[in-house]
């Protein structure tokens, strides 16, 4: 598959994950690494990263024209899909995977591999935990809702107290970044920063490290070719969990 032409699918089967989540089968199955992502061309509209979330489907979360169009299709429609991109996660020895929302459709694959021993997920309500019935198969579940409506009361992140959080040689982490500041300075208490692994979302144009839109202070690091996975000792001192940028490159508050 080119690195800079989209080569066209089309959607087999639509399944409605939740009110907001929609995963898109498609008639091809691509060769990855669990948390890398491609580049999905939605035809007259834009062109979006989106993670895999098994070799042969995306999961989207309607949060734009895009997703929406996207979340809309129907079997049989045609999208356009460049990739795979970026590194993915590198689980190893036993590992921890903490998921906030759509964050948890990268880490799906690795815990069907039997890659995660342990899965810990959230989300706002309990329609909107994603992927259960999936991941009680394969791994220990634990689950966390803001509303007390399934599982813990509070924050995913709240789930890690209690555990002996050194017992993990990986810690895979995905969800919205003000969620994985908070594992991050979890695992930076407990001084085991590098051993956590972040996926990380900014705004890309070209997806092969050519326009520089995703590059973050304060090195420079590209999110779509240097990750978008970074451990956490890459993570220290540069505007993670604070700012991201806009299209026209503007910073806004994360």
């Amino acid at each position: 598959m080119s690195e800079l032409l989209p080569t066209v699918t089309v959607i087999t089967r639509v399944i409605r994950e939740t009110p907001g989540i929609t995963t898109l089968v498609f008639d091809r199955e691509m060769v990855f690494n669990p948390g890398q992502f491609v580049m999905v061309w939605v035809p007259g509209r834009d062109e979006v990263p989106m993670a895999l979330s098994t070799g042969t489907s995306i999961t989207v979360q309607e949060v734009g024209d895009a997703t929406r169009e996207l979340c809309a299709l129907s079997e049989g429609a045609k999208i356009g899909i460049r990739g795979p991109f970026g590194n993915g996660f590198s689980p190893r020895g036993r590992t921890l995977a903490v998921a906030g929302g759509v964050g948890a459709a990268p880490l799906l694959s690795c815990a069907l591999k039997g890659k995660v021993e342990t899965f810990l997920l959230g989300a706002r309500t309990a329609s909107e935990l994603l992927f259960c019935d999936r991941l009680e198969e394969c791994t220990e579940l634990a689950t966390a809702t803001d509303d007390g409506s399934a599982g813990h009361h509070g924050r995913v992140g709240d789930l890690m107290a209690g555990r002996d959080l050194h017992g993990y040689q990986s810690i895979l982490v995905c969800g919205p970044e003000r969620m994985m500041e908070a594992v991050f300075h979890t695992l930076r208490q407990e001084g085991i920063s590098a051993r956590g692994q972040f996926s990380l979302h900014r705004y890309m144009k070209c997806g092969v490290g050519v326009c520089g839109s995703c590059c973050m202070d304060p090195g420079g690091l590209r999110v779509c070719k240097d990750g978008p996975v970074f451990p956490g000792d890459r993570l220290n001192g540069g505007e993670f969990g604070k700012y991201a940028r806009d299209a026209s490159g503007r910073k806004k508050n994360v």
